[in-house]
């Protein structure tokens, strides 16, 4: 009886997960409504702008990580980056300056199509998505893209962590260490 009980429990789970209804087991698809992706366009594929484009990323994300950290929904997001859009050019601009380049930034949030992407164990299906759009200079050249909220790809912050739990799982592991 415990086999089949057993058995029986795997098979629920493994169909759930197969459509994508339990959380631990396997990807997540995500839907495109719930969420805003953060594109960085560099200025062109030259080695030195394809270089500055990380650096700006990195200062950008330090810059939005306590913006985006205290947003609760997705509507507060979009509203906190737009309230911000000067603020992230002027980051972009910074490290621009910094590194001896003369072109700017500028940014806008806007709906833009995505391919699908695999950001750990989330995987983002390709559609539209509403973005907040960084163009480095003329923004013609290789870019990095990731998700700002929620934020999926701001994990150096210890404020922002995302936990997705199985219930069906956690049932299993307290049977496991009960027996």
């Amino acid at each position: 009886m415990k086999k089949f009980c057993i058995i029986f429990l795997l098979s629920i789970i493994i169909s759930l997960t197969a459509v994508g209804f339990v959380d631990g087991f396997e990807r997540k698809t995500a839907c495109n409504e719930r969420y805003i992706r953060i594109h960085i366009r560099a200025n062109s594929n030259e080695t030195h702008d394809q270089q500055v484009k990380y650096l700006v990323k990195d200062e950008v994300v330090d810059f939005l990580t306590p913006v985006v950290a205290e947003c609760e929904s997705k509507v507060a997001a979009e509203r906190a980056l737009k309230d911000n859009l000067s603020g992230i050019e002027r980051t972009a601009e910074r490290v621009l300056k910094s590194q001896g380049f003369a072109y700017g930034a500028s940014a806008c949030v806007k709906t833009e199509r995505f391919p699908t992407r695999v950001y750990g164990e989330y995987v983002l299906e390709e559609g539209e998505y509403l973005a907040l759009i960084l163009e480095l200079g003329g923004g013609t050249g290789d870019n990095w893209w990731c998700v700002v909220y929620p934020p999926l790809c701001f994990s150096g912050s210890s404020r922002v962590q995302i936990i997705y739990k199985s219930k069906i799982a956690e049932i299993i592991q307290n049977w496991r260490k009960k027996n």
